[in-house]
């Protein structure tokens, strides 16, 4: 162990020289040599003392010139080799590759193309890391979107099998409930298994265009029909609310099965959050569904149609998040987009055109 420490403190007692100083060395005591050789053949083959002496100073003054020429060349290179030094440790930290002086003119073509290669190298590493950090980024939104979904699924999917197994519950363990009281609980059991199928086949087709599978199936039909289609199947899970439907036939080439799920989703949204009648008009114009409920904040209209998303000023019943954003998707398919007018506590206006 003390010899192994003792070796080591003597590495540590020796520095390797800098290329200036190596150079420098080796130059001045050749230098010497050569001088000390020329003066000893001066002095025993020129008789007169003066000439040699003023030989020996030619000499000396020459060997001076030729050390500082070389020291200039040599501190010039040694400066070329610390900035190629720099790009290499920048390779590491690439955070620092925008402060490197990539306008630096190099002494000899051999440091110049080092140098113009070391450039790409770190341009090229430096995309690669933005790559990574963007690839990065994207990742844990995906994540954390995961986690959203799982969350808002386990949110939806929790009160219809939490009735399904009440009501079930409760038919099992007693049997002489009335055969009116058992119809309303198998009729509430069959209800919350539809709203547990329409959350599915939601979630079905939202993975449909996350996954770019979805695709159009385009058909010739009246789009006022397939309004009124709509308006009866709402209106019988809404029996209480009022839906008006104004317009008149329009017909349309466009996916008859999306654009059923599109006009479902946003007048089911407007008789969920508002609490007067729901107004729909059809015609060449534009295909509007309007309501007069809690409305929605300026800050919040661009982001309702966002994956996920959950207003935390209306107590929304948004279908896990997905249901505007897929009629956004559906819509982008069909080469238009959703446009949203809505004022807080007057209502808001869902309108598109196709």
């Amino acid at each position: 162990m003390l010899r192994k420490k003792s070796s080591k403190a003597q590495f540590m007692l020796f520095e390797r020289p800098h290329f200036k100083e190596y150079v420098m060395a080796r130059l001045v005591s050749v230098a010497v040599f050569i001088f000390v050789v020329f003066s000893i053949f001066f002095l025993l083959f020129i008789p007169d003392e003066n000439v040699a002496l003023l030989a020996l100073s030619f000499l000396g003054f020459g060997f001076c010139v030729f050390i500082f020429a070389v020291y200039r060349g040599a501190s010039r290179m040694q400066k070329e080799l610390n900035t190629i030094n720099q790009y290499l440790e920048n390779l590491d930290n690439l955070d620092k590759v925008d402060a490197i002086e990539y306008k630096a003119h190099f002494f000899t073509q051999e440091f110049e193309d080092i140098n113009q290669n070391l450039i790409k190298t770190l341009s090229s590493s430096k995309k690669r890391e933005d790559v990574k950090q963007r690839y990065n980024a994207k990742l844990k939104l995906k994540n954390r979107q995961r986690g959203d979904m799982i969350s808002a699924i386990a949110h939806e999917f929790r009160n219809p099998i939490a009735s399904i197994m009440g009501y079930a519950q409760t038919l099992e363990d007693d049997k002489e409930i009335p055969s009116a009281l058992q119809e309303k609980f198998l009729n509430k059991i069959y209800n919350n298994g539809v709203k547990i199928e329409a959350l599915l086949s939601r979630l079905v087709l939202w993975n449909k265009f996350e996954s770019g599978e979805a695709t159009l199936h385009p058909s010739s039909f009246d789009l006022y029909i397939l309004a009124q289609e709509v308006k009866v199947s709402l209106q019988e899970k809404y029996p209480q609310r009022e839906i008006v439907l104004k317009g008149s036939s329009y017909m349309i080439e466009a996916d008859r099965t999306l654009l059923e799920v599109v006009l479902k989703n946003l007048i089911e949204n407007a008789l969920k959050y508002s609490r007067d009648e729901v107004l729909v008009e059809v015609n060449e114009i534009q295909i509007s569904v309007s309501d007069k409920g809690a409305g929605i904040s300026s800050s919040d209209i661009s982001k309702v149609t966002k994956k996920f998303y959950r207003s935390g000023t209306h107590s929304w019943d948004n279908s896990m998040g997905l249901g505007l954003s897929i009629v956004k998707s559906i819509l982008a398919l069909h080469r238009t987009t959703l446009e949203i007018e809505s004022e807080e506590n007057v209502g808001s206006k869902f309108f598109f055109h196709i």
